[in-house]
């Protein structure tokens, strides 16, 4: 019986590459949640930026699995040393994917743009001084400057790029990253969006968000970037923060305390 998820116990590892961690099994969780929407998707392209150790781009091959055959995966990572243990892991799992030592997608937006079909991202999003981001090794998988959304920001765009038009997103947010505001800016790229996993630990609170392209959002996107059309942005907004109840409280805390 093959396995619905990478193992950890096969997991490769190295001092300079970030270990699975509740962030990487929240991820996971959600790509198991919505399986049987992720065969019925049909994906031919499927895509982890910051592979890491290899645990969420081996486990979304092996959910996949046999009954949706013929998927390419690719994987990107900053860090060599990524790159390897992510192909150690593979491996060990008897599953394929073509890695590549890049930034984010550097040199392959050509080859995969609007071909990416399901794209995966556990992002660099403590929040940390600007300096510490994009150093090399380990701090390269976790430090994303100011509120965390460095490295963020700049994926959103690619990410727009690379994706398909059935193209899927699945990222990792912190609340301290303002998931609503990143919401509504893919909303204002024809994206809509939904919590798939929401996790709560002694230190954060992550959510697992899943972005499509949906023809309601890119009206209100449209409508948005229209001048004296502010309506239909505060409706978007409000429908937002309503999925990310934690933030909506921090939210009136911070306004009472000001």
């Amino acid at each position: 019986m093959p396995f619905r998820t990478a193992q950890i116990g096969l997991v490769s590892s190295h001092p300079e590459v970030y270990e699975p961690c509740d962030d990487s099994f929240a991820l996971v969780d959600a790509l198991l949640a919505d399986r049987n929407h992720l065969l019925e998707h049909h994906p031919t392209l499927c895509m982890e930026v910051g592979c890491g150790s290899g645990y969420i781009i081996t486990s979304l091959a092996l959910i996949l699995g046999q009954e949706a055959p013929g998927i390419h995966y690719i994987a990107t990572d900053t860090n060599p040393h990524a790159v390897r243990v992510t192909s150690e892991t593979l491996e060990a799992h008897g599953v394929h994917a073509e890695l590549v030592n890049t930034d984010i997608a550097l040199g392959l937006e050509k080859r995969l743009a609007g071909l990416v079909d399901v794209m995966v991202v556990n992002p660099p999003y403590v929040p940390t001084p600007e300096d510490e981001v994009g150093r090399e090794g380990i701090a390269s998988s976790w430090a994303g400057g100011e509120n965390g959304r460095s490295v963020i920001d700049r994926i959103l765009p690619i990410a727009d790029n690379l994706l398909s038009d059935k193209g899927w997103l699945y990222m990792v947010t912190l609340i301290c990253n303002n998931p609503s505001e990143i919401c509504l800016q893919m909303r204002e790229r024809g994206y809509a969006s939904r919590i798939v996993v929401q996790r709560s630990t002694e230190e954060e609170s992550l959510h697992v968000i899943k972005f499509w392209r949906d023809l309601d959002a890119q009206e209100d996107g449209k409508q948005m970037v229209t001048p004296n059309k502010t309506a239909p942005a505060r409706g978007v907004m409000e429908s937002l923060l309503s999925q990310f109840p934690l933030l909506s409280t921090w939210r009136t805390n911070s306004n009472n305390s000001s």
